[in-house]
């Protein structure tokens, strides 16, 4: 069971429970960041994208892999990183050349999508990325609210939300990538590794949100009759 702590929030003093996340590794391991009772969260002012991951080491196959800095938003507005004991310093591994699967064209003119294999959860980002712009949103980006859970990406008129947790998205989960595109006059589409509740697909399915499993190979399959849709026509 995931470790729960309390986390004081420096700007407005309040004190809020955080649950710390366990991510999926490429064996197919669970690996959480140990935070660190020694250091108090710090305010995020501006962001870096080396700041916001951490390199953790898998005890079950031994590999390092790059995964979210935890963080927590408090209702006050400010965003906190929380320190985080026993991660590596972030280096270049090289990689074995690999084979890159590839998914039959959905349309008419429409070339194979070609997938990279998810290692870590910056390989499920670029996976996610990747398959937006095959659908045919050009400009894909960081999104500039972060979400409740997961990394957050942009396009226009689009947001995406990618999970790299091994724990399945909920109904708040999509409840708030909904809201938070509504806000925006935007469609949105969510990306889980490790799946959905049933109340959540039955949520997604009443708000018509597009679900997606992103599976080792970093192919999205449709979850839904949304997702299916989106992937036939395309953007």
């Amino acid at each position: 069971m995931s470790e729960s702590v309390p986390v004081r929030c420096p700007a407005c003093r309040r004190e809020r429970l955080y649950t710390v996340p366990s991510y999926l590794c490429a064996c197919g391991a669970p690996v959480a960041p140990a935070l660190d009772p020694g250091a108090a969260p710090t305010a995020v002012v501006h962001r870096a994208w080396d700041e916001d991951w951490v390199t953790l080491h898998c005890g079950t196959c031994g590999r390092d892999g790059q995964w979210p800095h935890p963080e927590l938003g408090c209702p006050c507005g400010t965003a906190l990183r929380l320190p985080v004991t026993g991660t590596r310093p972030r280096r270049a591994q090289p990689e074995a050349p690999r084979r890159e699967p590839e998914v039959e064209p959905a349309g008419p003119h429409r070339p194979a999508f070609r997938s990279v294999t998810i290692r870590t959860a910056l390989d499920a980002v670029t996976a996610a990325a990747l398959y937006l712009r095959w659908l045919g949103h050009g400009e894909v980006r960081r999104a500039d609210q972060r979400p409740t859970s997961g990394i957050g990406l942009a396009a226009a008129g689009l947001l995406a939300q990618v999970d790299p947790s091994v724990r399945p998205a909920a109904l708040r989960d999509v409840e708030c990538l909904w809201l938070t595109a509504m806000t925006q006059s935007a469609d949105c589409v969510y990306f889980s590794l490790a799946g959905y509740a049933d109340e959540a697909r039955a949520g997604a399915d009443r708000l018509r949100v597009p679900l997606f499993l992103l599976d080792l190979t970093g192919t999205p399959q449709p979850v839904n009759a949304a997702a299916a849709a989106l992937h036939a026509r395309g953007a």
